[in-house]
């Protein structure tokens, strides 16, 4: 069995009854983050934002629960779970201390065996970043991903990449274990903003990163680092739900494509990510009807 006996069915008609939407969030790349006004820091992010859009639209309080990638899901579903070594490793069952993780969550299969996903609603993918003055350097693309990665993890032999586990960045994902390259991961538990100042302070020549956080890392640290190319195929993201929540999920579905349509998701895309559409235009206009 996947989850705790111990986890109780709440769904939409049990949180409009509570009177709370709780938002479970781990601080990441714009999504969730937290900006210093008058000695106080306040939430933010886009997140942040789209959660607690969709508790106003439920007539609910907004509630925010602060996680870590590494127990978010318990958080959410009441019981621990891992991705290691090709598997999802269940652990310890805990409390349900929220309803809805958002917080640029990829969707990835071993996540979707644990909870479900909402419609998509950003577009990622993870890339291998060096710093300015590796000597590794950026591939000519192709027209075939598969070709790109291949060539990414031809360059790797040999080579120090910082990653993460419990994350987008986890190595196993990817296979790069077996491409000879260098892994290291943090010897204590670091943020994913936390990668780029990583390499630049030299704990290693190279780090994983996403889309987010790279759009980010180049805005906040030109030409300090590069991005070399692919070690994925494209990716999206979404808010997480407990498989038990489908009338939650569903509701929240609706409030996308409500906001997707008044315009009101592409303003807070721009807000936080201003540079995405340059990247990511097609995904935007096609998926979002957004101009």
């Amino acid at each position: 069995m996947i989850f705790s006996q111990g986890v109780l069915a709440i769904d939409l008609q049990d949180i409009k009854k509570q009177g709370v939407l709780r938002h479970i969030g781990v601080p990441y790349a714009n999504f969730v983050s937290y900006i210093k006004k008058d000695d106080f820091e306040l939430l933010s992010g886009l997140d942040v934002e789209l959660v607690k859009g969709f508790a106003e639209s439920l007539g609910v309080e907004y509630q925010y629960v602060p996680a870590k990638w590494n127990n978010a899901i318990g958080k959410l579903t009441g019981q621990h779970a891992q991705f290691k070594n090709n598997q999802t490793i269940f652990g310890d069952e805990c409390a349900v201390e929220g309803d809805i993780i958002a917080n640029g969550v990829t969707i990835l299969d071993w996540r979707t065996e644990l909870a479900d996903f909402s419609n998509d609603y950003f577009p990622s993918a993870v890339w291998l970043v060096a710093r300015a003055d590796s000597d590794l350097q950026p591939i000519n693309p192709t027209n075939s991903i598969d070709k790109d990665i291949k060539k990414v993890k031809q360059l790797i032999n040999g080579r120090d990449v910082l990653a993460m586990e419990h994350s987008c960045l986890d190595p196993n994902l990817y296979n790069l274990y077996s491409t000879g390259a260098n892994i290291i991961l943090p010897a204590i538990e670091r943020r994913l903003n936390e990668m780029v100042p990583a390499i630049l302070n030299k704990d290693a020549e190279s780090t994983l990163l996403d889309v987010a956080d790279t759009l980010i890392a180049l805005e906040k640290w030109p030409g300090e680092i590069k991005v070399i190319g692919p070690v994925s195929q494209e990716q999206r993201m979404g808010a997480v739900f407990r498989k038990n929540s489908p009338a939650l999920r569903k509701a929240f579905n609706q409030y996308l494509d409500d906001i997707k349509k008044d315009g009101t998701y592409l303003q807070l895309v721009e807000k936080h990510y201003p540079s995405v559409s340059y990247f990511y235009g097609d995904y935007f206009n096609n998926n979002h009807k957004l101009v």
